[in-house]
């Protein structure tokens, strides 16, 4: 029987709040990134289908600042890390796991070490959670994401310059993908973009993440320039107990970069 992914809008923490649900089961919260244009549809899109099908109560929201939901008056991290919390409690989580995505991955962990209803974490690459490298610097190297953004304005050309960036499988590199990030890296989002730039990166999580005792997932793209598969490494020696899977032709989303492979090692993590 198929699923059907239902789109609807809820009031969390005073914003108006998109988000897509689909499914039945234990619950599954997926967080997406913070590239401008980022939002569900783009960073989760059909895994929401897929989970939902395959025994989950997905929920997925468009963060604040993203996406179809309002923008905060605070553009830092911390209002974001609350509202995911308000969105639990909102629709009466009493457990659920996480999949962070990017910056989602920063905010499952910080919720995870605060947060006891978080059960599983499902982590993809961040370009803020992990340890650097011994000797590297935080600057963003040239022809990151992270170097990227600094200077970038909404436009169609961006917006395939940065989508090459984060995607190393060309299967993956779609019109709707590019439509869905065009549509959303709107005024109004590119308004918050600015917002967080002037915040700069949040504090770093590193000294938290040995608090951890969340089972937990890292699912990495083998070939992501700005979170390279050796910072991975570092930050599974930081979570207990967690297993890394590093996947070929994937680079820094790959859950879209490798949809089948993702939801394939993600169900078989999950229902372990």
């Amino acid at each position: 029987m198929a699923v059907e992914v239902q789109k609807a809008h809820a009031t969390i923490a005073g914003l108006r709040t998109h988000y897509w649900q689909a499914g039945n089961g234990p619950v599954l919260l997926m967080l997406h990134g913070q590239l401008p244009g980022s939002c569900v549809a783009v960073e989760w899109g059909d895994q929401v289908r897929r989970f939902g099908q395959a025994g989950f109560s997905v929920y997925a929201p468009d963060v604040p600042g993203f996406g179809k939901t309002d923008n905060p008056s605070d553009f830092s991290i911390d209002v974001r890390i609350a509202h995911a919390r308000a969105f639990a409690d909102h629709f009466g989580f009493s457990r659920y796991s996480i999949w962070g995505s990017s910056m989602g991955s920063y905010m499952g962990c910080a919720l995870a070490c605060d947060d006891p209803r978080v059960h599983k974490l499902i982590l993809n690459p961040s370009t803020i959670l992990p340890p650097h490298l011994p000797g590297a610097t935080a600057t963003p190297a040239p022809g990151t994401v992270a170097a990227a953004l600094q200077e970038i304005t909404p436009s169609h050309e961006n917006t395939r310059f940065l989508l090459k960036l984060v995607l190393k499988n060309p299967a993956a590199f779609t019109d709707e993908l590019v439509r869905d990030f065009d549509e959303n890296w709107n005024e109004k989002n590119h308004a918050a973009h600015r917002g967080r730039l002037a915040l700069g990166n949040p504090k770093p999580l590193h000294a938290e993440l040995p608090r951890l005792r969340n089972p937990a997932l890292l699912l990495w793209g083998a070939e992501d320039r700005s979170t390279p598969t050796e910072r991975a490494v570092l930050m599974q020696r930081l979570i207990r107990g967690s297993e890394l899977h590093v996947l070929p032709d994937a680079g820094h989303w790959p859950q879209v970069d490798q949809r089948d492979r993702s939801q394939q090692i993600v169900t078989q993590f999950l229902q372990a």
